[in-house]
């Protein structure tokens, strides 16, 4: 009996230690201001700022279209919980209006240099009826702001000033960090400028335009089936149109992108007996891609290989 009394308090004991063990763990995990992101590309900028001092979230599961995203009530009360919640802007999420009211959330569009649908309508020359319907789906600009990589730049000065307001004691450690990505976003701009500096053609074909802040950027065109829209179907003249500008300019590949149905674009290419492939527009990242652990820079020099064999570049 006297054995088994012994037992049974060294059992106690052992009980008691895990138990202040995982409230010190749960606390120092607490501890972090937990952080909330609605789009990839603004997910892994935080990561690189934030490093190991936030817990980070990106609401949007890997392998999901953002442009048919509806978050669940498991993810609202993530978002009720955060310190911060970064989105992408109104156009792609009109859903996160309406959520996180306990939390300091950014409208991150409201923060960089938009692309406007007048300005696409000038690049297009398109004033159908369809064309018109997929500009008032998305508003009043591009929402793929960030790939263009002064955008990047400008909002890792704005993540950077909100995580030091919740976290002032980290803030050197975030200023650092932003200072490098900067310099990593420096280097991936002159990868682009270099390796597209003389190409024989000026212009890719992809299903879906989300591309034009990279094109704009670096002096290149885009041609696409349906504009803004992932949802819409091409017209015939929007098929005309593209089969005569593969004909004439001696296009070898066309472009779709992962969460886009390539149906038409591969017909097209089969027509024309051309190669298709992939791009990229880093709203979200695949379940391959994130498997390869492959970030925002990562993704855009992939980009910019297949950018550059399109356009024959030298």
């Amino acid at each position: 009996m006297k054995n088994l009394k012994i037992v049974l308090a060294l059992l106690s004991l052992v009980v008691v230690v895990l138990i202040l063990t995982t409230g010190s763990n749960e606390q120092k995990l607490s501890s972090k201001p937990l952080v909330t992101t609605s789009n990839f590309a603004i997910y892994d900028l935080t990561k690189h700022i934030g490093g190991d001092k936030i817990e980070l979230v990106n609401i949007l599961p890997f392998g999901v279209d953002p442009h048919s995203f509806e978050p669940t009530p498991k993810i609202v009360a993530k978002l009720e919980k955060s310190k911060l919640f970064f989105y992408s802007g109104d156009v792609l999420e009109p859903w996160a209006q309406h959520l996180a009211s306990e939390v300091h959330k950014l409208n991150m569009s409201k923060y960089v240099t938009l692309k406007t649908l007048e300005e696409e309508d000038e690049d297009h020359d398109d004033e159908d009826e369809e064309h018109e319907a997929h500009h008032q789906h998305h508003g009043a600009y591009d929402p793929h702001y960030w790939l263009d990589i002064d955008n990047m730049k400008q909002l890792s000065f704005v993540v950077t000033e909100q995580l030091s307001k919740v976290d002032p004691k980290n803030k050197h450690y975030f200023e650092k960090n932003k200072e490098q990505y900067i310099k990593q976003l420096d280097q991936l701009d002159g990868a682009y400028k270099q390796q597209l500096l003389e190409c024989k053609l000026d212009t890719i074909i992809v299903t879906h335009n989300a591309f034009s802040y990279l094109a704009d950027r670096y002096g290149f065109k885009v041609e696409s089936l349906t504009g803004l829209s992932t949802e819409a179907q091409p017209s015939a003249e929007d098929v005309k149109h593209l089969l005569q500008e593969i004909k004439e300019k001696n296009i070898q590949v066309v472009f779709f992108e992962n969460f886009a149905n390539n149906k038409n674009i591969q017909t097209i290419a089969d027509d024309m007996g051309v190669r298709v492939d992939s791009l990229q527009p880093l709203g979200n990242i695949t379940g391959e891609e994130m498997t390869l652990k492959l970030d925002y820079i990562d993704i855009m020099k992939i980009n910019l290989d297949k950018i550059a064999e399109a356009m024959q570049c030298r």
